[in-house]
């Protein structure tokens, strides 16, 4: 029988992937394997797995059936070849610059981050000597003007926290396309309405944990290789894929994954970075995030149509000086929201109260429907004050330039009902005026 072709993501959410029956039991439901380890056929199998000439199951902290249904699905959402779990999205960043990096080397970043990942690369990647450097991506020429013989990769977020401006993806990953430098981009506030691999991005990778996850349950990480980016014909600038790797046996990647396919980007990450510094997703989370990709096409939309309508609401009340949500925006800002969000603007939104840092303190204290936590993306609503939490670690002038102030109050509009989610603002409005 020829294998269907589903395009769309709510059809793929279901049925992309490996995954379409369990063959021993039937179970169209992805069994659990929670296991440790994989019986060999033979010797001559277990050498085959262990010499890159087959692909399978060695041993959970590198792959896992279970994993694997969960990699190859959101590898069909996201129009990638194939994909890595990982056990945090702090770790697929993490994992998606260290690939293609070693001490000496740089990245060019956007400035408009979620706060773990701007200490990231400005503490803990500079102490493994990989230097960052900081960019605003309202002029996507900066990267190439802050780009040389070492830079290895550009990185940014789709629909970046708390900014909310959307990245100008295929205007940068255009430069890094001239250059030989890949366009690296963190997708978790929009899956589903955003496919950055389409726009030229090289690599995407998510924090499973918010919305591909929904429910707030599990802690996980992804990171899709796009399949599209010629890391061969760019030998010089990538050696940790085009060189000898004294720990597989002298593997150059480029060469030894070719009968695999273009997947010598995640092959690496797997069989390295994953294999020695063991972020493993385990079987029970990737179990997880699969009931949670079933379901994502339709939470988003339910998301997307809920915070549309609280952003204008917020936007029409007095003691609210300023919102900031795509729907809101003009000129550039709108023009790129437009174009690369497709179906809906996100859930996440921000705003200032006259009253600033004190106002804002009242307004999450007297929320009772909302969660007050430092996540993003689940099914509730949630709120929380990025300057003393999520971007607490920056300087005041660096939460300036990722767009934080002392007064602002970050939503994450949830599927619940609008008039319930507006009446639980409205009251926690009046409680801080």
């Amino acid at each position: 029988m020829t294998k269907p072709v589903w395009t769309s993501p709510e059809t793929l959410a279901l049925h992309g992937g490996s995954h379409r029956a369990d063959p021993t039991t039937g179970s169209v439901a992805v069994p659990i394997h929670q296991t440790t380890s994989f019986q060999f056929q033979d010797t001559g199998h277990a050498a085959r797995l262990f010499g890159l000439q087959e692909l399978g199951n060695i041993y959970t902290r590198i792959m896992n059936p279970t994993q694997d249904a969960f990699e190859t699905r959101i590898a069909a959402i996201e129009g990638g070849v194939a994909a890595l779990a990982v056990s945090s999205g702090q770790s697929a960043t993490t994992f998606s610059v260290l690939n293609l990096t070693t001490p000496g080397d740089n990245i060019v970043s956007s400035t408009d981050l979620y706060g773990g990942t701007w200490n990231l690369f400005a503490n803990t990647l500079k102490q493994l000597g990989v230097e960052t450097r900081f960019v605003d991506p309202a002029d996507p020429e900066a990267f190439a003007r802050a780009t040389d013989s070492r830079t290895r990769a550009y990185y940014a977020e789709t629909l970046p926290n708390p900014k909310l401006q959307v990245f100008p993806i295929a205007e940068v990953a255009a430069i890094g396309r001239r250059l030989g430098v890949p366009l690296i981009m963190d997708n978790t506030a929009a899956p589903i309405l955003c496919k950055p691999l389409a726009h030229g991005a090289a690599v995407v990778m998510h924090s499973t944990t918010k919305f591909i996850g929904g429910h707030g349950t599990s802690i996980g990480g992804v990171v899709v290789d796009g399949g599209n980016f010629d890391w061969e014909a760019h030998g010089d600038r990538f050696p940790t894929l085009n060189t000898p790797d004294p720990s597989y046996h002298g593997a150059i990647w480029t060469q030894a994954v070719k009968p695999l396919g273009p997947i010598a980007y995640i092959l690496r990450m797997r069989t390295c970075l994953l294999r020695d510094l063991g972020s493993a997703m385990s079987p029970m989370s990737a179990f997880f995030f699969i009931q949670g990709l079933e379901t994502l096409p339709l939470r988003m939309e339910r998301h997307c149509a809920n915070a549309l309508k609280v952003a204008a609401w917020l936007a029409e009340q007095p003691a609210v000086t300023q919102v900031i949500h795509p729907s809101l925006q003009s000129g550039e800002a709108r023009r790129r929201a437009d174009a690369y969000l497709k179906g809906g603007y996100g859930s996440l939104m921000g705003f200032e109260l006259k009253g600033g840092a004190e106002a804002g303190a009242k307004f999450i204290n007297a929320l009772q429907m909302f969660y007050h936590v430092a996540n993003i993306g689940d099914a509730r609503s949630l709120a929380i004050h990025p300057a003393t939490t999520t971007h607490s670690q920056l300087s005041a002038e660096e939460q300036a330039a990722t767009g934080v102030t002392p007064g602002y109050v970050r939503l994450s509009i949830g599927i619940e009902h609008i008039d319930d989610i507006i009446a639980d603002l409205d009251q926690a409005l009046k409680a801080a005026t």
